[in-house]
């Protein structure tokens, strides 16, 4: 096994004796005794030794009723502080001599091969000022760690970061310890699982605090660093209104499937950020009135404030006051309702004026050097996030909007809008969009799904339009999806247009949405009511499930390029929404390499992804963390747009038919056609128990039924904590198989080599099977599973085989990861704390499922720990 980094290793040591000797203090030196003996077991039995195996085995099967839940929150408590020692190895100090992480120079590395390639400094500069790139933090239940614990991670990684100073004096790094000690010891005290679940309300607010306490810091930070590259190869400035990166969210605003996403939720959630955003400004402008003590100012500026001794505090000084007006108003609507008065900031211009006209002054009298610290950051955080913070993106089912005008039209006697062909709905939808009366009386009374359709249509309509994004309609198939959001937000009272975007999410739908989108554009009057671009949002969880992630992949990517094409065609720009979760079974992995990899044209200065879940956390939560994964998109974006990959040759793509074929066929005979797969499904896994774990505020199933009702994450969730980790392999392992066997494993090595589509493709297949683990699945089903659906996990665990012995054959390298040690080094610590963790779930899982009465509550919360303590050591959930 390779070494992982000398320094990650004595951090990730120093925090194990930290959180041992806590450990000790409570259950005194014999129960530490055995945790050890747990851990050198499980260590032996990995590297192969059959002693080692028994003495894990019967140290775990001799564990008393409560030391249960001890032992695994000691396994999952370490796994989580070595995510903390993993994450600062990323952004900790560096001596002159090591080189910088590939993160932090990648964007600088791209202008300077962009400039030799020949691209003008000009031209280079006002494409970057030009990016248009949202990132969308959604809520997905998949965040397994509380907050209170996140908080305590965060504070952890700081007091590494304090440690990290040679020049440290003896009682400074007695400090940094005896804090350490405390925060761990912290951390081991409070409860890992929250108790009940958190409301849509809650789960914006967790998306408002990472703003608070990281992206507030990282995002002037970033354009810093964008600014000085910038200068250094173009000789050009970032200009005050650039704000490459900016960020919306879907927390109190997705209402798919969510019946706890209501109009009253998502009106509450624009009120709160219209609060924070004041908050986090007040907080800036009252350190600027402090600082910004000077006496000489422009002409500009002493007309606008009077001859004052101290010009700009006199400027932010007022600019405060309307902040404090526009948070204490805020505040009273959340209750009352209260239209805002005139003091209120309600435009981001009356925010940005008096900032820019202060930077102007500053730097027309000189002091350029103090307009560019503190007050220039404002500037980038008020550009960047306005006074709404996030735009917040409404989402609904379309069968939602059709129901509700089926209910209307019934009503005003026209018929059943849900029983008419797509002709006739088009007709009717398109006459009523340009009808200058209402549709609906004054009098209508809906019932009560309708009347929530309606309610969320009427706070679209009030809110401000900065406040807003995109409406997003799931399982959207046809133009009449998009003309029915259309006319039900015009019978609400919007007035301007709106981006109304259709989601195609499983492969019937990925292959249609070309048509579709081509007759969208052809209809009477549909270009006038496009606000900015045509967006259309590609759905990668639900597809994976419906087709596995190699027909999904190569349908995501021949959607891509057919949108690409008719819009050119139409004359059209066009936006691409990438609904990526954050494994690969849902369409997840690195994002750099995900964008480059994607069609020539689809990223033409715009992209537009979500964000989910433990995600927003492990690339967001800190903000030297956050500037790095900042830095990686937009050199992605940047470089996709300028350097596109090349048009895949007319070989390339008729194998990938071939594989795609095959690998459909090949997942649903598993998941679809097999009578036995489903109750496997069910006793091989956690799925049923995943139900007990308070994550999200979101049901996880969208309907009573087999797997086809289940939604992406608690199907991936499912698979990981067993380690087979069948969604995101399924089917590849048949395709690339029948493609050696018909002689194309040399077209296969071409395509990796050449194409960025591909070979992104392979390196996250390779990723997600050194993960998986065949012997621990294979505990699950001889401890869970009945006798006669055992061979079903046989099957499949040959499967998973065959996949690594057909991945091996076409990298040429004898392990997975031979070539990325880092990686594999950092799975294979990690399997020495999983390895136990997998044995308690195991033996947890088989006893809460016959047990009844008050015991189980005992177990189901040892159960819930070992899920977490799973999904911290591989780093994700769902």
């Amino acid at each position: 096994m390779p070494e992982i980094d000398a320094r990650l290793r004595e951090d990730v040591h120093h925090l194990g004796e930290l959180l041992g000797q806590t450990i000790r203090d409570q259950y005194g030196q014999a129960f530490l005794d055995k945790i050890e003996l747990i851990r050198q077991g499980a260590k032996a039995a990995r590297r192969g030794s059959a002693e080692g195996a028994r003495q894990l085995t019967a140290t775990l099967d001799g564990l008393a009723e409560d030391e249960l839940m001890p032992v695994a929150r000691a396994f999952n408590q370490f796994l989580n502080l070595a995510n903390i020692a993993e994450q600062y190895q990323h952004i900790r100090r560096r001596k002159p001599s090591e080189p910088e992480p590939f993160e932090n120079r990648v964007f600088d590395e791209l202008l300077g091969r962009l400039r030799k390639s020949g691209h003008g400094a000009e031209e280079l500069a006002a494409q970057v000022a030009g990016l248009d790139i949202e990132l969308v933090l959604t809520a997905h239940p998949t965040e397994v760690a509380r907050r209170t614990l996140i908080q305590k991670y965060d504070a952890i990684s700081a007091q590494l970061a304090a440690r990290d100073h040679a020049d440290l004096l003896p009682e400074e790094r007695e400090q940094v310890q005896t804090r350490l000690r405390q925060l761990i010891a912290e951390a081991w005290h409070t409860e890992e699982i929250r108790r009940t679940r958190p409301t849509p309300v809650d789960e914006a607010k967790w998306g408002f605090a990472v703003i608070e306490h990281s992206l507030w810091q990282a995002v002037p930070n970033f354009l810093r660093h964008v600014d000085r590259a910038l200068q250094r190869h173009t000789g050009q400035r970032l200009p005050l209104n650039a704000a490459p990166i900016r960020f919306a969210s879907w927390m109190g605003g997705d209402r798919d499937g969510n019946p706890n996403v209501t109009a009253a939720v998502t009106h509450e959630v624009l009120l709160l950020a219209r609060w924070m955003a004041a908050d986090l400004y007040l907080r800036d402008v009252d350190g600027l009135a402090g600082d910004l003590s000077m006496q000489r100012a422009s002409a500009e500026l002493v007309e606008r404030v009077g001859a004052v001794a101290e010009p700009y505090r006199v400027l932010l000084k007022q600019l405060r006051e309307r902040l404090r007006a526009t948070r204490a108003w805020a505040e009273r609507a959340l209750l009352s309702g209260e239209a805002p008065p005139d003091e209120v900031l309600t435009d981001n211009r009356e925010l940005l004026e008096p900032l820019q006209l202060c930077h102007r002054s500053l730097h027309g009298c000189g002091m350029g050097v103090i307009a560019d610290g503190a007050l220039l950051d404002c500037l980038r955080r008020a550009t960047t996030f306005g006074l709404f913070l996030t735009r917040l993106d409404i989402r609904q089912d379309s069968t939602r909007h059709a129901q509700a005008l089926s209910e209307i039209t019934e009503y005003l006697g026209l018929g059943r809008y849900a029983e008419w062909d797509e002709s006739v709905r088009q007709e009717f939808l398109l006459e009523e969009l340009n009808n200058r009366r209402p549709l609906l009386p004054a009098n209508y009374q809906a019932s009560p799904d309708t009347a929530e359709v309606l309610a969320t249509c009427r706070v679209v309509a009030a809110a401000p339009e900065a406040s807003l994004g995109s409406y997003v309609i799931s399982m959207a198939g046809h133009p009449s999806d998009v003309l029915a959001v259309q006319l039900l937000l015009k019978e609400c009272g919007l007035q301007r247009p709106m981006r109304v975007v259709p989601l195609f999410e499983t492969l019937d739908d990925l292959d249609t949405a070309g048509p579709c989108i081509d007759r969208l554009l052809q209809l009477d009057g549909y270009r006038t009511r496009l606000a900015g671009p045509q967006e259309v949002m590609i759905g990668y969880s639900d597809s994976a499930k419906d087709a596995g992630t190699l027909a999904a992949a190569w349908a995501q990517y021949r959607a891509q390029e057919t949108l690409v094409e008719i819009c050119r065609g139409h004359d059209v720009d066009l936006l691409l929404f990438h609904g990526r979760g954050g494994t690969v079974g849902r369409g997840g992995g690195p994002a750099h390499a995900a964008i480059l990899s994607q069609p020539p044209g689809s990223v033409a200065g715009r992209f537009r992804t979500t964000e989910q879940g433990e995600m927003i956390r492990f690339k967001f939560g800190l903000p030297g963390i956050a500037e790095q994964n900042l830095n990686l998109y937009l050199a992605a974006v940047l470089e996709a747009t300028l350097q596109p990959p090349p048009v895949p040759e007319p070989a390339w793509r008729t194998l990938m038919d071939k594989l795609a074929a095959d690998g459909l066929a090949a997942y649903r005979a598993v998941v679809r056609d097999d009578p036995q797969f489903v109750d496997y499904f069910r006793q091989a896994t956690p799925e049923q128990e995943l139900g007990l774990l308070p994550l999200g505020s979101r049901p996880a199933r969208r309907r009573t039924g087999g797997v086809e009702s289940l939604r992406a994450i608690p199907w991936i969730f499912a698979w990981t904590q067993t380690r087979l980790m069948l969604p995101a392999w399924l089917g590849w392992e048949s395709a690339l198989l029948n493609a050696v066997e018909r002689g194309e494993g040399a077209l296969l090595g071409q395509m990796r080599k050449d194409w960025p589509f591909f070979a992104t493709r392979i390196d996250m297949l390779e990723m997600v099977l050194a993960k998986a683990d065949g012997d621990i699945a294979r505990l699950y089903d001889e401890r869970l599973v009945q006798s006669e659906l055992r061979q079903l996990g046989a099957n499949l665990r040959d499967l998973l085989s065959q996949s690594v012995r057909v991945l091996l054959g076409l990298t040429g390298q004898y392990q997975l990861l031979a070539m990325a040690t880092e990686t594999r080094a950092a799975i294979g610590v990690r399997n020495i704390y999983l390895d136990p963790l997998h044995l308690l779930q195991v033996e947890l899982l088989a006893r809460s499922r016959r047990c009844e009465g008050d015991v189980c509550g005992g177990l189901e919360q040892a159960l819930l720990v070992t899920v977490a303590g799973i999904a911290a050591g591989l780093r994700n959930t769902g």
